[in-house]
């Protein structure tokens, strides 16, 4: 969270700047009390329908002190008869739920990222616990809690499908019925602070040793494996990236270099603690290049994807690697390491026996993703939107944070009291002789911004 706060902070506008940060904070804030509350049952608990579990509250110390459990994991073969337990951690619930929790979280403010630069506030406050009810804990529990598509053999190691996939969906959907951002901010959108986005981005990558080293529920060969992988993927994406950069461009793109790491990020946590590390390399050359030619090639060319204002590129980063690194999963992942997270016997790549089978259950899982994220993403909008405008109106987006919140990220003019726009305005319109401010500057070669005190 503290690593997308910085990041989405400082990659945008000077003027969406505090609102882009708030939009993850209040994501992150909203997300832990749904989920204490409803939504951890739903994605990890017992099982009500084959891709949704039961509702109810996190709360008690009797459940929390207990023993970590996913009760709808357990396998039954043939016949209705046990052959896998289910999955319980050796530690308790209360880690579990804390844990979980984190995934849930960052799923909403990847989300977030499509959005930023015109979504009211107060839509987004309202949309944000609906999603992660009615979005989020279906596919958590289809593909991790005990669902259809876990006991299917479907491998998403640490979120491939559940976090990034989702996210990217649902973020293209929502930036859709949205709609876009004012014309000038769509064709000039600078980051107002690119040191401190490689500072957010540096934190994001340090977080996500976290999210794969610990989907594995203890310190063992797999985490390991996990964090290793994670960081050589999301290297050998960076660099790959870059290079794509300079062939095309002539010049390495910093924001193009965190773009890289992200896609090398989310490329290999379905697989992370499941594939070779050679095969971590080859899914980060493929992270760093096939959402690169998305986004500069196909992006320019597809009328669906020029009319969608996606602010962060989420689709790119996110859905569009997502689904590489499910399907390179289902190529990749290695028996041995396989069955040490999975409880569905025979689980593993094409490459090593698993057939072009498991390829076709790891498209059918995406499949699932997309479409429920796109029915219930317009659904709850839709609804949210009888209520309150999902989008800002044209003279606060000329604003921005001081019309969203009263407050900007920069005390620019002194400390921290507003600088008068009519009085710069008579200040700068001030004849001295034969010509005005403006005139003389222009005459020494002066440009930029002047302030008049």
């Amino acid at each position: 969270m503290p690593g997308l706060v910085v990041l989405y902070g400082s990659i945008v506008k000077k003027k969406w700047a505090v609102n882009s940060a708030f939009m993850a904070l209040y994501a992150y804030a909203s997300t832990l009390i749904v989920w204490v509350l409803l939504a951890f049952r739903m994605a990890f608990g017992d099982r009500l329908f084959p891709f949704w579990g039961k509702a109810g509250p996190a709360l008690t110390q009797d459940f929390l002190t207990g023993r970590a459990s996913f009760p709808a994991t357990a396998h039954y073969g043939a016949g209705g008869k046990l052959e896998v337990g289910p999955t319980q951690p050796y530690y308790p619930e209360a880690s579990l739920v804390l844990f979980q929790f984190q995934l849930a979280a960052i799923t909403l403010v990847l989300l977030a990222g499509a959005l930023l630069g015109r979504m009211n506030i107060r839509a987004w406050m309202a949309f944000t616990p609906l999603w992660l009810l009615l979005s989020y804990t279906v596919c958590a529990f289809s593909l991790w809690g005990g669902g259809f598509l876990y006991h299917w053999g479907v491998i998403d190691y640490s979120g491939g499908y559940v976090v990034h996939l989702s996210s990217g969906v649902a973020g293209f959907t929502a930036a859709y019925w949205v709609g876009p951002r004012m014309k000038s901010d769509r064709e000039r959108f600078a980051p107002n602070n690119i040191l401190l986005m490689i500072a957010g981005g540096g934190l994001l990558w340090l977080g996500w040793a976290g999210f794969n080293g610990g989907a594995p529920y203890a310190p063992n060969l797999t985490a390991s494996i996990a964090v290793l992988n994670t960081n050589v993927s999301a290297a050998a994406s960076l660099l790959t990236w870059t290079c794509l950069d300079v062939i095309f461009f002539g010049k390495p793109s910093v924001i193009g270099a965190v773009q890289g790491m992200m896609t090398g990020l989310v490329c290999i946590t379905p697989g992370a603690g499941l594939v070779h590390t050679w095969a971590a390399v080859l899914m980060g050359i493929c992270a760093g290049s096939v959402p690169w030619v998305t986004m500069m090639v196909l992006h320019k060319r597809s009328a669906l994807l020029q009319k969608v204002d996606d602010t962060l590129a989420v689709f790119h980063t996110h859905a569009v690697a997502g689904l590489l690194g499910g399907v390179l999963t289902g190529l990749l992942a290695t028996p041995e390491l396989t069955s040490l997270h999975t409880h569905v016997p025979g689980t593993r790549g094409a490459f090593y026996g698993g057939g072009i089978a498991q390829v076709g259950k790891q498209l059918a899982a995406a499949l699932f993703v997309v479409v429920w994220n796109v029915v219930v993403t317009t659904g709850i909008l839709l609804c949210v939107g009888l209520v309150i405008p999902l989008r800002m109106p044209d003279d606060e987006l000329k604003i921005g944070d001081d019309a969203a919140h009263g407050e900007e990220a920069y005390a620019l003019w002194g400390d921290g009291e507003r600088f008068d726009v009519s009085r710069r305005a008579a200040a700068r319109s001030n004849v001295v002789g034969d010509q005005t401010v403006d005139q003389r500057l222009a005459a020494m070669g002066v440009r930029g911004v002047t302030v008049q005190l």
